[in-house]
């Protein structure tokens, strides 16, 4: 038996002990059990609803008090959490996530001495996040002379470094010691630290403090390079500008406990859950409002989780006038679009590229959705738009002429089509992907094949795992009438995407070249059963397998009057 069952049950049985309650008990179950269910869907609006009841019956089960906690946190109803928390914690029960509730609302509150006689007695949440909040802390306190000394202990552990002189220049940034602040980030000092988006604004607004704005410009440039998003590209204009722009990360011991939680959440998205990540990302909005980063990895950690009208409402928050709002409502339509409602999605982009027409990015957004959508005509005309607003031939331009050519490939306009293919790879040469596409596109018109060939080898090269890519190579042999030398590859591919309709009905035709005719039936009937009849796609054609099958490939060729198979003499 599972612990989860095994809990289930315990808390089933000490809920109908004594027969008077039953009802009730049965009600404390029901809830327990639609919660516990509902977390496991990361349903936290109807997991913060029957964990509430669930506790109305029963408020000393610590599964059923944490949970809550989790909840409620989850969807930033602090209010609710830390009651619960302060519950936990009085029960003498350990839970990190009761313990990271109560630190948030004695930082909020300005509990100095609390907060650290919290870490005295062991109640905080790790080694590396007590020790940067303790020395936020103590600068809360007034006293920077042992903030320093925390931070420089923390910098002392193995691993942490980091982190402890990241939020030790914030730190003196945050008091108007910008000097010393910048010694640290330029790694003259304690240095050097690893650039993060965040830390190079912080850095920048440094240097413009000292009044070295054209140090700022270059390690903006340096960083971003030339496509910059609307906050980053507002700040380097005001920079370029001459204005004397403000330090405006950290102002205080809250906004600095902030980053601790946003960071070390960054730190974690790769190495844990996203539904524990969201607690650090809740904690940093909680403790900084004004966090907009902390609200978008809140609503990119939705997305992940699959709560995406949850993603929808976050992304929506984002104030307009704030220099992200542009990137919230490009995600906010990912996330609609995700839930299926793309009418929305639409209506967000379209909205967004009439406020904001001088944003490439933008347009490319709703390009991509349209040609998603296979709303090609108006894909193009959204790519066009972006083009537009390029002033130079910048190498991230090669997406939008690769897409285009999509669009202008799936319209029939192939002159147009190739065009943009091969600027695309002006821009980015080896780029695999347009190399397959161009290369395979070639293929299937039966025009420059030996080209074909050499572009998608490369391709190859480039990604030799891409299912896509490697049955673009077999493809190609094929067409060359090089059968024996295509099986291999398109095998290969097979494996890579064994239940990919077009693979297994291309292994079929080039097993059928070579005289395997039953196992090329058996792939064809393969295609057939990976076909979703539903969604026709135009890159495979149920009825020209099943015709393969009553009469086979040879037929099927003459009837089309398409070239019978040849296998390519010694010259080629």
């Amino acid at each position: 038996m599972t612990r989860k069952n095994l809990s289930v049950l315990v808390l089933a049985a000490a809920l109908l002990q004594g027969g008077a309650q039953a009802a009730s008990a049965d009600e404390a179950v029901g809830a327990y059990l639609a919660a516990r269910q509902a977390s496991l869907d990361n349903d936290y609006v109807a997991a913060a609803e029957y964990f509430t009841k669930a506790l109305a019956e029963d408020q000393t089960n610590p599964a059923i008090l944490e949970s809550a906690v989790v909840a409620h946190v989850s969807l930033g109803q602090f209010d609710r959490a830390i009651p619960i928390a302060k519950k936990i914690e009085g029960d003498e029960l350990l839970s990190q996530v009761a313990f990271m509730t109560l630190v948030a609302d004695e930082v909020k509150r300005g509990a100095y001495d609390d907060l650290l006689a919290r870490f005295e007695r062991d109640h905080g949440i790790g080694a590396l996040a007590d020790g940067l909040i303790a020395a936020w802390t103590h600068l809360g306190k007034g006293d920077m002379r042992e903030a320093l000394k925390q931070f420089d202990a923390v910098a002392e552990e193995r691993g942490l470094r980091g982190f402890a002189i990241y939020h030790k220049a914030l730190a003196l940034a945050s008091v108007g010691d910008f000097e010393a602040a910048e010694q640290i980030f330029a790694g003259k000092s304690d240095g050097p630290m690893q650039r993060t988006r965040r830390g190079t604004i912080a850095w920048a607004e440094i240097l413009s403090q000292l009044e070295r704005n054209d140090e700022a410009v270059a390690l903006i440039d340096d960083a971003f390079g030339s496509d910059l998003d609307p906050e980053i590209g507002a700040l380097r204009e005001k920079l370029a500008a001459g204005d004397r722009v403000p330090f405006t990360l950290i102002s205080g011991a809250a906004d600095g406990v902030a980053e601790v939680f946003y960071s070390l959440g960054r730190a974690l998205v790769s190495d844990t859950s996203e539904d524990y990540v969201l607690l650090y990302s809740r904690i940093a909005e909680y403790l900084s409002p004004g966090h907009v980063d902390a609200v978008m990895m809140t609503a990119e950690l939705f997305e992940a989780l699959g709560r995406y009208q949850l993603a929808t409402d976050t992304y929506k928050s984002v104030p307009r006038d704030h220099p992200s709002f542009t990137a919230a409502e490009m995600g906010r339509a990912e996330a609609l679009r995700r839930s299926d409602r793309t009418d929305a999605a639409s209506e967000v982009l379209e909205q967004l590229s009439q406020s904001h027409p001088e944003l490439a990015m933008v347009h490319v957004a709703a390009g991509d959705l349209y040609r998603q959508l296979e709303k090609f005509d108006q894909a193009t005309a959204a790519y066009d738009r972006a083009l537009e607003q390029y002033s130079s031939d910048a190498e991230e331009q090669w997406f939008v002429h690769y897409a285009r050519a999509i669009c202008h490939e799936r319209l029939g306009q192939w002159e147009k089509a190739e065009f943009d293919f091969r600027r695309a790879l002006e821009l980015n040469p080896e780029q695999p992907q347009v190399l397959n596409y161009l290369g395979y596109s070639l293929v299937e018109k039966q025009i420059k094949l030996d080209e074909a060939l050499d572009m998608i080898e490369r391709a190859v090269a480039k990604q030799p795992n891409s299912g896509y890519i490697v049955d673009s190579l077999g493809w190609v042999l094929y067409r060359l009438g090089r059968y024996d030398e295509a099986v291999g590859h398109m095998e290969r591919a097979a494996e890579l995407m064994p239940v990919d309709p077009v693979v297994n009905d291309h292994l079929g035709d080039v097993l059928w070249a070579v005289g395997r005719k039953n196992e090329a039936e058996f792939q064809w009937k393969r295609a057939l059963s990976f076909v979703d009849e539903d969604k026709p796609s135009p890159d495979i054609d149920p009825d020209r397998i099943r015709r393969k099958l009553e009469v086979g490939l040879d037929i099927v060729l003459e009837e089309e009057g398409s070239p019978p198979l040849e296998v390519v003499d010694d010259d080629g």
